[in-house]
């Protein structure tokens, strides 16, 4: 379902996504992009190491809480203003929100893992001729801000644009759950299966988010993350 609005909200009537720029975007969230997003765990490492994170159904209130508090308040309301303001060629407003991203994240991995997936991701838009990334290459970036300038170089809407980066983050967090936890193979489809039933009240509510509301509240994740730095032994970089 795609809903479009250059003022954010995100209108009820159903179209069919265009196949060129459906195609794009099943590009943009491949997990065959080589942007190192499969070695961050964001945190799960250490919860998992910890047994807040054991099984199945806690894997699942796990990445539903950080989904519901984190990345839906915080990444994809900022995600959802970086492509009106690509969209608006607002160079200032890009400058902005990325820089308020970054500022967002609260540990240093975190940090470190944006401007890596954001400068990883510049440098594959640019071997796709996208020109507007090679700016971006050596600057402080977000993952976000690349993400928003490829969906709108390739004409995705604002409403496919927040489901995809979504699914990338579950996708790669659900993989880094097989492998720590670990989980086999089909209960990992099933963990997936299950955050996609909660993803369209997710992405639906973001429209509603004003500038002052946005912000992460995903303590517990924060912590970990925050205690990830000094783990003893560690697959994951965060």
């Amino acid at each position: 379902m795609r809903r479009e609005s250059l003022q954010g909200e995100l209108p009820a009537d159903p179209q069919p996504i265009p196949a060129p720029a459906l195609i794009r975007l099943l590009h943009l969230v491949s997990p065959a992009l080589p942007v190192g997003a499969y070695a961050y765990s964001q945190g799960l490492e250490y919860a998992v190491s910890v047994a807040w994170v054991h099984d199945e159904d806690s894997a699942f209130e796990w990445l539903h809480g950080i989904a519901g508090q984190g990345v839906s308040s915080l990444d994809l309301p900022l995600l959802l203003r970086l492509h009106r303001a690509w969209l608006l060629r607002d160079a200032q407003k890009v400058q902005q929100w990325n820089d308020c991203l970054i500022a967002s994240r609260a540990t240093r991995e975190s940090r470190a893992e944006e401007l890596h997936l954001g400068r990883a991701l510049a440098r594959v838009l640019v071997t796709l001729d996208v020109p507007e990334a090679g700016e971006w290459e050596t600057a402080r970036t977000t993952f976000a801000t690349l993400f928003a300038l490829a969906c709108v170089h390739w004409n995705i809407t604002v409403t496919d644009t927040l489901i995809g980066y979504l699914w990338v983050w579950t996708e790669n967090q659900v993989l880094a759950a097989v492998k720590l936890i670990p989980l086999g193979q089909s209960a990992g489809q099933r963990l997936l299966h299950r955050m996609v039933g909660v993803m369209p009240a997710l992405v639906d509510g973001v429209a509603a988010i004003s500038d002052n509301q946005i912000g992460s509240s995903a303590i517990s994740q924060l912590m970990a993350s925050a205690l990830h730095e000094t783990q003893y032994t560690r697959l994951f970089r965060s």
